[in-house]
This record gives structure tokens, sequence and C-alpha cells, in this order.
């Protein structure tokens, strides 16, 4: 029997494959019940179909909706500070700073990062159709900083390098820290983007509308794109882990058919 022992690699191959399968089969089926979820959420826009169907509901509102459209500043919009002519209802700038600390005990320097400062600015927005005006039909977005979602963009980025001269140089010996660089960045939710909000949808009064957070501790949801897209990338990512779990699972059972082939192949050749 000595002659035909298993490889303990080819082992721990099979079995890690089909493990892998497992975990990705199991992400794959959670991301399609979570699409399976989405669909079943009613996409509007903000158009006169929306304001009848909340006008027959009770209270006046849609408890969990999906509501795509453009966004539009309800006053003045926000300029960006480093872009020229770029115009938003959502701001965040960010300043980081970048040191590097010496350690007498490994006698190398280490990365740090210091003294970042923040600024978020906001103004009232809603939601449009494409080509409607301001004052036709349109849902206001309550509270957006309270929603979920990677929904700004990155308008701005810079890196500042920090100049070292002689005199710098001595002190950071001494101090054990050095500047290396200031980082700054400013995203914005720009005028004219397409937004799809997952919340509850209320009517004011008249044709106007308001999305806010949902009751029932379900999520409100700021997405930057239309509904479409958003949907896609869900499809996309459950392709993704489907296709990676028939990936592993035909890995794990070549690898195992190959060690059983050469096990049993190998003996039938002894005994002839």
């Amino acid at each position: 029997m000595s002659d035909f022992q298993i490889n303990p690699l080819v082992l721990i191959g099979v079995g890690s494959s089909f493990a892998f399968s497992g975990l990705f089969y199991h992400l794959y089926k959670e991301k399609k019940e979570e699409i399976r979820k989405l669909k079943e959420i009613p996409t509007f826009r903000p158009d006169q179909h929306l304001v009848r169907l909340l006008k027959a509901s009770p209270h006046k509102r849609l408890q969990y909706v999906a509501i795509e459209g453009l966004v539009q500043a309800e006053g003045e919009p926000l300029a960006s500070q480093f872009v020229p002519r770029c115009y938003g209802v959502l701001q965040r700038i960010s300043i980081q700073e970048h040191w590097k600390v010496w350690n007498s005990l490994t006698r190398t320097w280490n990365s740090r990062q210091r003294n970042k400062k923040e600024t978020n600015n906001s103004v009232p927005f809603c939601l449009v159709c494409p080509g409607a005006y301001i004052n036709d039909l349109y849902v206001k977005v309550q509270a957006p900083l309270q929603a979920s979602g990677c929904y700004l963009e990155r308008v701005y980025h810079r890196v500042r390098h920090a100049e070292e001269g002689l005199v710098d140089m001595m002190v950071q010996g001494l101090s054990g820290e050095k500047p290396v660089s200031q980082e700054e960045t400013e995203e914005l939710l720009r005028v004219g983007s397409t937004l799809t909000g997952f919340g509850e949808v209320v009517l004011e009064g008249g044709q106007v509308m308001r999305l806010q957070a949902p009751q029932g501790g379900r999520q409100y949801i700021l997405v930057p794109t239309d509904y479409k897209s958003f949907m896609d990338g869900h499809e996309s990512s459950a392709t993704m882990w489907k296709g990676l779990t028939a990936a592993c699972g035909i890995t794990g059972a070549s690898l195992l058919f190959g060690m059983l082939h050469s096990l049993f192949g190998g003996r039938d050749r002894k005994r002839e």
C-alpha cells in the first residue's frame, strides 16, 4: 500500500475547492434573495401617475418605494471650491495629513494619518423627471445625510508633498516625526445627476411629494444611478458568485477524479 500514498497537497486542494465552492454558492443564494426582494419594491418617477397613486393611498403615502429622478437644487446650489462651473447639492471637503513617525524599536519610519478635517455642506434638493421644471412635479428629499449609500462623486483630488529643507530635517531628527503629504478631496452630489432613492414617499399637498426615511426598520438608501443600472450591478454580482461556485466545484471534482484515477489505476497495474 505504500506505493499508492495520496499526496496531502492534492487532498488540501480538493477540500479547499469544495469549501470555496460551498461558500460562493451561499453568497450566490444570498444575492439572489436580495435581488428578489429588490424586485418586489415598486419603482416610480416624479410624475402624474405617482401623484394619483398617492392621492388614492391611505394617509397619502407609500411605505417603501424606489424613486428615480434627476437631482435639482430647490434654491441656490453649492459651487465647487476647486472645479469651475461645477455645482451640487451635497458637498464634502476633506483634508488629511500624512506623517512619518520614527520607531526606535524597529528603527524604521512608520506611516501615520493625522489632523483630518472634514467639512459637510448641503442645500435642499429634489428629484425631477428628465425635461421637467422645478415648479412642475418633483419629490423633495428629506434628510439625505441620514441615508446610506455611496452617492457622492469625487470631483477633485490632490496630494501636496511636503518640502524638506536642512533645518526641517534637523528638527525632524530630534522630534522623530516628519510630514509627508497633505491630501485634499472634494465630493459632490452634482446637480443634474441621476439618483434613485429607496424610502417612504408622502404627498405633502397639491403635487408636492417628499421622500423620507421609512418606518419599520427598513433602510433609507440613496443610489447615484438609475434603477436599471442598480439592478444590473446586483445581477452581475450574482453571476460572478455563480461562476466562482462552478469554477471551484469543477476544480475540486477534477482534482478528486485525478487522485482516484491515479490511486486505482496504479493498483490495477500492480496486479497485472
